[in-house]
């Protein structure tokens, strides 16, 4: 891997450790107790002055239309007047909360007139029982539309003061006398009640005039109406108010003014309803007299009574008549027969003696001569033809045939007249007759228009009876299941409600804060979090966080400080790994590096020279980072001046200064070390650096000292730690808590990879005492400090 490729990368994220994110919250425990007792006070705060809330309801069954007598039950037998329970029901609780309704409720309980009185904070309303009162001298349609508010001060039994405004110039005004205003004159007066009471002197009132409009439309808003089910009749009415007592008013009065509303609509459709059933009597009468006059224009111009009894005598006159027709037809047929049985005058044949064709004379003249022809027969046996007797009864035959043939003449025209007459008749019969469906269906439809608006004339004559009953019979148009009623308990505000959701802010608010500081984290804090990012080197320890002047402060002989303990942990570790390694050449030379400036190399590189010292060893401190010195004990150390003026960068760059001449020795509580300054700054830093005589100069001080701290320069800054770190036997790579990026910590990681470090070992410096390790946190290091609940905490 290029060292020139940038290392500001995501390390790889590690899992989800549960106990360490519990831990991570569980060490700000003094910050959620802190939050839920200020949530807590809030919560308490806000229900001690927040004003109350109480629901009061009433329940009601309204009457439908089929349940008594009303307009809308006239005709609820026809269907186009018919709806369903649950549309009527919906239609009334849009009735109930409409804005003619509500506002006769505001008007009669005057609801635009409020009293308040004012308390320590708050101001609480006065209903029913306000000490004065107020009259008007303008119309109420204009105090119907007035917002005025003003302040009302009793100073005395008959005095008080009005303010239009509470920082105004009060005006003194005797009760019962006329207050200009801009709506017209007000006249204040005592109520009867109030001065019987002594305390009515110094009573502070602020009386607010709200347009009726306003509230009405306020009103519609809180109040709540819904039906119980989707089939039920019985609605209930929910008013939340801060005053129970004016919310059941305002719920009896919602009702009365309901019903008094329903009854009104009902009688205007009663009368309605009367006035349409008479005009529709006058014209379905008027109709009726003209079908009956059809029915006698149409029956007297046809001659008719009865068409069908009238039909049955036509078609009993026309059987009849054909029964006649038929007898004349057969008697003619008779006549004609014997007629020509006539016709021969030298034969005498007998003729039928009962084929008179219901005539006597011919009957009588048959007779007779069959009874000469019989005699003739029989004279004819004894005598001849040209007998006298025979001679005399030829000629009494040819008389009766003579006489037989004029009557059958007769007859047959006397039958023939009849049967014309009979052929005459059958045709009227016959026309008649054939006339009579025609007539019939013609009949019929009059008579069905005539049976229409007789029984639609019947049937509004009954409604007009049901409807006059209804106008003047008084029905009820709802119910009451339960009167209005007070729940008793505030609604609002929820005491446990408030206090849950004040527990769980109180809880929600640090764990957001310390949640998103750790979501948007991207520094480490403690060993762990570096041991959890690089896994395969060692960390040799942590370093307590200084404050104020123990940022100055060096480690000590004998001293049970924090930061002493701290250093000797670390030069325990260091020996454990060092002992471990096996390294033959430089093994007592020590780096000291950094990813980035600021990480505390120089301050770790002072005071482990110093822990080191502290077992008796002879300790060199080198300040090899000669671009950005930072080694200067003269400086910490009281009553030491610098002798030399000579640092590592005039022994590199001037061959004849000798290692001595630039080494110093520092005595620190009894404590020597021998310190090799930075010198001066240099143009070529890094080619000095890469001088023959670093070489000897290692070689040397190993040789002479056991221990050789060399504090170098950031090693991702500039290149001046690697052109040397051959020379080193070991290196302790700084760290800061709370500063080092966790992405630098892969340019670590990649020196360790590539051995471009010798032996490195890290260690965390700054590191907040919340975040250290166990013998910090149980005070093992001798007695802690007492600090402030807000100073421990301050720095998390």
């Amino acid at each position: 891997m290029d060292t020139n490729q940038p290392f500001i990368q995501n390390a790889t994220s590690n899992s989800f450790d549960l106990k360490k994110t519990i831990s991570l919250y569980l060490k700000k425990w003094p910050w959620f107790v802190l939050s839920v007792v200020a949530c807590a006070t809030a919560a308490f705060f806000y229900l001690r002055y927040e004003t109350p809330l109480y629901e009061s309801a009433a329940k009601i069954m309204l009457i439908s239309e089929q349940d008594q007598t009303s307009p809308g039950a006239v005709f609820s037998d026809l269907s186009m007047f018919s709806e369903s329970e649950d549309a009527k029901v919906e239609d009334e609780i849009m009735v109930i909360t409409s804005r003619g309704v509500v506002e006769e409720v505001v008007k009669s309980l005057h609801l635009n007139l409020q009293y308040f009185t004012k308390g320590r904070i708050l101001e609480s309303e006065i209903y029913k029982n306000a000490p004065i009162s107020l009259n008007f001298i303008a119309s109420d349609s204009i105090i119907s539309k007035t917002n005025f508010n003003f302040y009302v001060d009793v100073v005395s039994e008959v005095n008080f003061e009005y303010r239009i405004t509470e920082d105004a110039e009060p005006k003194v005004y005797a009760f019962g006398e006329t207050i200009p205003t801009f709506f017209g004159g007000m006249v204040i007066t005592p109520n009867a009640d109030s001065q019987k009471k002594p305390n009515l002197i110094g009573t502070n009132l602020r009386i607010q005039m709200t347009s009726v409009e306003a509230l009405t439309e306020s009103l519609r808003d809180r109040i709540d109406v819904y039906q119980y089910g989707k089939s039920s009749k019985i609605v209930s009415i929910n008013l939340v108010d801060p005053l129970p007592a004016k919310a059941i008013d305002i719920i009896k009065a919602l009702i009365v003014e309901y019903d008094r509303y329903s009854s009104y609509i009902k009688n205007i459709r009663s009368k309605n309803t009367a006035s349409f059933i008479d005009s529709r009597i006058d014209l379905i009468a008027s109709d009726l007299v003209s079908v009956d006059d059809s029915i006698v224009r149409f029956k007297t111009s046809n001659k008719i009574t009865d068409v069908t009894s009238e039909a049955g005598q036509f078609l009993s006159s026309s059987v009849q008549n054909e029964q006649f027709l038929d007898e004349s037809k057969t008697q003619l047929r008779v006549l004609d027969y014997m007629n020509e049985s006539l016709q021969d005058d030298a034969s005498y044949a007998p003729i039928p003696a009962n084929l008179g064709a219901g005539d006597p004379a011919i009957s009588a003249l048959a007779s007779r001569y069959s009874e000469l022809l019989a005699n003739r027969e029989r004279l004819l046996r004894s005598a001849g033809e040209k007998n006298l007797v025979v001679v005399e009864l030829d000629q009494s035959l040819n008389a009766i045939r003579e006489n037989l043939r004029q009557n059958i003449d007769n007859a047959k025209k006397s039958l023939r007249i009849r049967m014309s007459s009979l052929e005459s008749q059958s045709d009227r019969i016959n026309s008649k007759i054939f006339s009579v469906p025609g007539q019939e269906r013609k009949l019929r439809s009059i008579e069905r228009k005539q049976g229409i608006k007789e029984s639609l004339y019947l049937y509004l004559l009954q409604k007009r009876e049901e409807a006059a009953i209804t106008l003047t019979a008084t029905t009820p148009n709802l119910k009451i299941v339960d009167e209005a009623y007070s729940f008793g308990d505030p609604i609002s505000p929820n005491r446990r409600m408030i206090y849950v959701a004040a527990l769980f802010i109180g809880l929600f608010l640090p764990f957001s804060v310390i949640y998103v500081k750790d979501l948007l984290d991207t520094k480490i804090h403690n060993r762990e979090d570096l041991e959890g990012r690089i896994k395969d080197i060692t960390v040799l320890g942590e370093l307590p966080r200084l404050k104020g002047k123990e940022l100055t402060s060096l480690v000590k002989r004998n001293d049970r400080s924090l930061l002493s303990e701290s250093f000797r942990i670390i030069r325990t570790n260091f020996d454990y790994v060092r002992r471990g390694r096996h390294v033959k050449k430089y093994d007592n030379v020590i780096f000291v590096t950094s990813t980035i400036n600021g990480e505390g190399k120089s301050f770790f590189s002072i005071n482990f020279a110093l822990t080191l010292a502290n077992t008796d060893k002879r300790v060199l401190l080198i300040g090899a980072d000669i671009r950005n010195p930072k080694i200067d004990l003269g400086g910490i150390i009281q009553n030491k001046k610098r002798v030399s003026k000579i640092g590592l960068t005039e022994y590199l760059s001037d061959d004849s200064i000798l290692i001595g001449e630039a080494i110093e020795t520092y005595d620190v509580e009894n404590n020597k070390i021998d310190v090799l300054l930075s010198g001066k700054i240099p143009p070529n830093p890094a080619e000095l650096l890469m001088s023959d005589r670093m070489e000897p100069l290692f070689d040397k001080v190993s040789d002479q000292y056991d221990f050789v701290i060399v504090d170098t320069a950031p090693s991702m800054l500039v290149t001046d730690t690697l052109l040397f770190s051959h020379f080193a036997g070991h290196t302790i790579y700084m760290t800061r808590a709370d500063y080092t990026e966790k992405a630098l910590l892969n340019f670590t990681k990649d020196l360790h990879d590539k051995q471009k470090l010798k032996g490195m070992m890290l260690v965390v410096n700054d590191v907040d005492q919340a975040n250290f390790g166990y013998g910090a946190r149980y005070g093992y290091y001798g007695a802690p400090k007492k600090k402030s609940f807000f100073k421990r905490f301050s720095r998390d």
